[in-house]
C-alpha cells in the first residue's frame, strides 16, 4: 500500500544551529511534554506500532509463575538471611520473610490491575506514563533501567563465586585476570561473567518462548535445590535452636530476641529477595489471556515464593541458633564445618548458581522490554524500539543492555556495583502504588484531582514522619505513643478518603481489592523500607536521577517534542510497506 504522507518539521538536532534554538525553546518545551499523558488506548496501539512488529502472545499462567519463581529465587535468599537472623531478627528471621511477602503481594497487586488494563511491555514506565505524565515516567523507568543493569552485572560476577564453591575451587582467585595500574575495584577482569551474560543475551533475542522455557527448566532444577536444603535442614535441625542462642551469656534468647523492631528491620533486609516480579509485569505483551494469566501469574509466583521463604528461614534457624550463623554464606557455611557433611555446602553452591542464572535470565527479559517501551515514546533513540519481525523480541534492546551489561560486569567489584538492596525498585514500586489509587479516583478532564492528590501527599507524609521517628526516635513511651498516632491518623485519612471521594473509575477485568486501603499500606510499608536503606543508596539514587534529569532536558524533551509535532509520535516513513499494514491495523 502507499506510503502515507505527512508533513514533517526540523528535527532538534538536525544541525548546531537548530540544537541551540530547541534549548532555547526549553522551557516552553518541558512545560508542554512533561506532564503529557496518554492513553490505555495509545498504549496499546499508536504507541505499540512504533515497534513495527508485534511480539507473540505466547505466554500463559505457568510460564508467568516460572518467570517469577526465576527472577525472585536468587542468590538474595542465599545471603540475606544469614545477616538479617545474627543481627537483627533472630529465629524470627521467619516472621520478617513474612512481613516481606506480605509488602511484596500488595506491591504485586497494584502492578497486576495495571498489566491486566494494559497488557503492554513497558511496566512502570507505561503505568506512570498515563498516570502522572512523560517526565515522572522517564525519571522513574530511567532508574529502574540503571538498577537493573548493575544488579545483573553484580549478579553475573556473583556467578564466579558461587559456581567455584560448587565445584570446590577458588575461582574468584584463579579464573579473574587481576590488571596491574587499574584502581582497586576495577582491576580484576571476569570474563566468565562476560560470557554468561552475553549467552543469555543471545537466548532472549531469540524467542520469549523458548527464554521461558529455558527458565522453567532451570527454576525447576534450583527448586529441587530448594527442597533439598529445606529438608535438610528439618531433618539435621533441633527446633531448639528456635529459642536458645549458642552462646546464652552473651546474646539474648527466645524467639524474639531483639524485639519486635528487630523483625521489620530484618523483614527489610530480606525484602530484597522478592525483588524480581516486577519484571513479570513487562511480559503482559506476551501473554495469551492476560486477564486470567497476569493475576494468576504475579499474585501467584510471590504466594510461592514467599511460602518457600519462610519455610528456609526456618531450616536455617533450626540448623544453626542464630547467634552462630555465617552472616555472608549462612546456609553453605552450616554444613561447611560439619564432618562428613561437607558435600552439602557444594550441592548448596549448585543450587544458588542455578537460581543466579534464572534471576539474570528474567532481569535481562525485563529491562530489554522496558528500554523498547521507553523506545517508543521517543525519549531515547527510537531504533531500541524495534521488534525483530522473525523472532517478535525486542532484540535491539536487548543486544544493547547484553552489551553494557557485560562491559560493566567484565571489570567492576561487585561491591563497587551496587547495595544488595535496590533503592531505584523501592522508589518504582512507591510510585506504581500511588498511580493506582489516583488513575481509580481520577479521570483527567472531568474529575478534580485535587482530593486525591491531597490524600496521597497527606499520606506520604505521615508515612515519612513514622519511618523518622522509628528510626531516630528513643525507645519509650513517648516513641509509642506517636507511632500509634501516626498510624490513627493514616486510618482516619484512609477511611475519610474512601468515604469522601467517590471512584471516578472500575476496572473492567481485575482491580486492587479494597481500594484505598490495600495500595495505601503498600505506599505506608515502601516508605518504611526505603527509611532502612543507607546514605550510600540515596547518595547513587540522586546522582543516577540528576543525570536522568539532565538527559531528559538536553535530549528526551525535544526529541518527544519533534515527535509529537511530526504527527503524534508515528513517523511511519520508517517502516516498510508489509510492516506499515500491520501497524494501521493494530
Amino acid at each position: 500500500m502507499e506510503k502515507m504522507k505527512e508533513t514533517t518539521i526540523v528535527s532538534s538536532f538536525s544541525t548546531s544551529t537548530a540544537y541551540f534554538r530547541a534549548l532555547r525553546d526549553t522551557p516552553r518545551r518541558l512545560g508542554q511534554r512533561a506532564t503529557s499523558v496518554t492513553t490505555t488506548h495509545d498504549e496499546m496501539s499508536r504507541v505499540r506500532a512504533r515497534s513495527g512488529s508485534d511480539m507473540v502472545r505466547a505466554l500463559r499462567w505457568p510460564d508467568l509463575i516460572g518467570l517469577g519463581l526465576g527472577g525472585m529465587v536468587g542468590a538474595g535468599v542465599f545471603v540475606s538471611t544469614g545477616r538479617a537472623a545474627r543481627l537483627y531478627a533472630g529465629p524470627a528471621v521467619v516472621v520478617s520473610y513474612a512481613i516481606a511477602g506480605l509488602c511484596a503481594l500488595l506491591s504485586a497487586f497494584c502492578y497486576t490491575e495495571f498489566a491486566v488494563d494494559m497488557p503492554v511491555a513497558g511496566g512502570a514506565f507505561s503505568y506512570l506514563r498515563v498516570t502522572f505524565g512523560e517526565f515522572a515516567a522517564f525519571l522513574t523507568g530511567a532508574n529502574l533501567v540503571m538498577e537493573y543493569v548493575f544488579s545483573n552485572a553484580a549478579v553475573a560476577r556473583s556467578f564466579t563465586a558461587y559456581l567455584g564453591t560448587a565445584i570446590g575451587v577458588a575461582t574468584t582467585d584463579k579464573w579473574r585476570i587481576t590488571v596491574a595500574g587499574l584502581p582497586e575495584g576495577f582491576n580484576q577482569i571476569d570474563l566468565l561473567a562476560v560470557a554468561v551474560v552475553l549467552l543469555i543475551s543471545l537466548c532472549i533475542c531469540y524467542s520469549t518462548k523458548e527464554s521461558s522455557v529455558l527458565n522453567m527448566i532451570l527454576t525447576g532444577i534450583h527448586l529441587a535445590f530448594i527442597f533439598f536444603i529445606i529438608i535438610m535442614g528439618f531433618w539435621r535441625g533441633s527446633f531448639k535452636n528456635f529459642t536458645h542462642p549458642a552462646d546464652p551469656a552473651k546474646n539474648n534468647g527466645g524467639f524474639f530476641p531483639y524485639g519486635i523492631s528487630g523483625v521489620f528491620v530484618g523483614a527489610s533486609m530480606v525484602y530484597l529477595s522478592y525483588i524480581g516480579y516486577d519484571a513479570v509485569s513487562t511480559m503482559a505483551e506476551e501473554v495469551k489471556d492476560p486477564a486470567r494469566d497476569i493475576p494468576i501469574g504475579v499474585s501467584g509466583s510471590v504466594a510461592v515464593v514467599s511460602l518457600l521463604y519462610c519455610l528456609m528461614a526456618a531450616s536455617m534457624s533450626m540448623l544453626v541458633p542464630y547467634d552462630a550463623m555465617d552472616t555472608e554464606a549462612p546456609f553453605s557455611a552450616a554444613f561447611s564445618g560439619s564432618d562428613g557433611w561437607g558435600w552439602v555446602s557444594r550441592v548448596i553452591g549448585v543450587g544458588a548458581s542455578f537460581g543466579i542464572l534464572t534471576s539474570l535470565l528474567v532481569s535481562m527479559l525485563g529491562q530489554a522490554r522496558y528500554l523498547c517501551v521507553i523506545a517508543r515514546s521517543n525519549v531515547v533513540p527510537a531504533w531500541l524500539a524495534r521488534v525483530n519481525p522473525s523472532t517478535s523480541t525486542p532484540v535491539n534492546a536487548s543486544a544493547f543492555l547484553g552489551v553494557f551489561t557485560a562491559s560493566i560486569a567484565l571489570f567492576t567489584d561487585l561491591n563497587v556495583l551496587l547495595n544488595l538492596v535496590s533503592i531505584g525498585t523501592l522508589f518504582v514500586f512507591y510510585m506504581v502504588a500511588n498511580a493506582v489509587i489516583y488513575r481509580r479516583y481520577v479521570v483527567i478532564g472531568s474529575t478534580n484531582p485535587v482530593p486525591t492528590i491531597t490524600f496521597l501527599v497527606c499520606f506520604s507524609t505521615i508515612s515519612v514522619v513514622f519511618t523518622l521517628i522509628w528510626q531516630f526516635s528513643p525507645a519509650g513511651r513517648t516513641k509509642a505513643v506517636l507511632l500509634g498516632g501516626c498510624i490513627v491518623a493514616a486510618i482516619v485519612l484512609m477511611q475519610a478518603f474512601h468515604l469522601l471521594v467517590p471512584q471516578a473509575r472500575k476496572p473492567e477485568f481485575w482491580g486492587v481489592p479494597l481500594m484505598p486501603w490495600i495500595p495505601s499500606v503498600s505506599i505506608a510499608l515502601n516508605v518504611f523500607l526505603l527509611g532502612s536503606l543507607d546514605r550510600p543508596s540515596y547518595v547513587r539514587f540522586s546522582f543516577f536521577s540528576a543525570l536522568a534529569v539532565l538527559v531528559y532536558v538536553l535530549y528526551s524533551v525535544h526529541a518527544s517534542f519533534d515527535a509529537e509535532e511530526n504527527g503524534h509520535h508515528l513517523n511511519t516513513s520508517q517502516f516498510d510497506d508489509a510492516t506499515d499494514a500491520a501497524s494501521l491495523k493494530v
